[in-house]
């Protein structure tokens, strides 16, 4: 099923906008890298902020190479997303004012106005998720029950890859 631009992004902010941590993956220099970042806007319209130091090797790495993917999973709703695209480090003072709350301190403890804080941004390209919101169990049951009786799951879950 072909998907329009905004039905993909209607459909991908509906999966992540409960979900906060995400697993951020870069590459740094041909090894796979991946750490827990929190999404800065959660009205997502086709691209995805973080905050970041500008003196961490994960932005030495999207400087060598702006490819990254970016993971979220909620196992309690069965709903997983898988994101891929391309990252750049914004400096833009009102965005940050924009995102900023007090407990941001706990990891940029000088403040907003740090010289090093930037904005991660990743720009999506394409997504996969898998969502199954009848539960693990009903998932588990529907696909034991389509190995033993040949017939189609019926589990009433969705997968997709989806281009933005």
């Amino acid at each position: 099923m072909e998907n329009t631009k905004q039905e993909a992004i209607e459909k991908l902010r509906g999966l992540i906008k409960d979900i906060d941590m995400a697993m951020l993956t870069t590459l740094d220099n041909g090894v796979l890298r991946s750490r827990p970042m929190s999404t800065q806007e959660m009205e997502f319209d086709g691209e995805l902020w973080f905050f970041t130091s500008r003196s961490t090797h994960k932005a030495e790495e999207i400087e060598r190479d702006n490819r990254v993917n970016v993971s979220y999973a909620a196992p309690g709703k069965s709903t997983f997303v898988s994101v891929s695209g391309t990252a750049s480090l914004v400096k833009d003072q009102q965005k940050i004012d924009e995102f900023w709350n007090p407990s941001h301190k706990l990891w940029f403890p000088k403040g907003k106005d740090d010289p090093d804080l930037v904005l991660l941004k990743v720009d999506v390209e394409q997504a996969e998720y898998w969502d199954f919101p009848s539960g693990t169990l009903v998932h588990l049951y529907s696909s034991l029950k389509s190995m033993v009786t040949g017939a189609a799951p019926d589990d009433s879950g969705d997968s997709q890859k989806i281009k933005l």
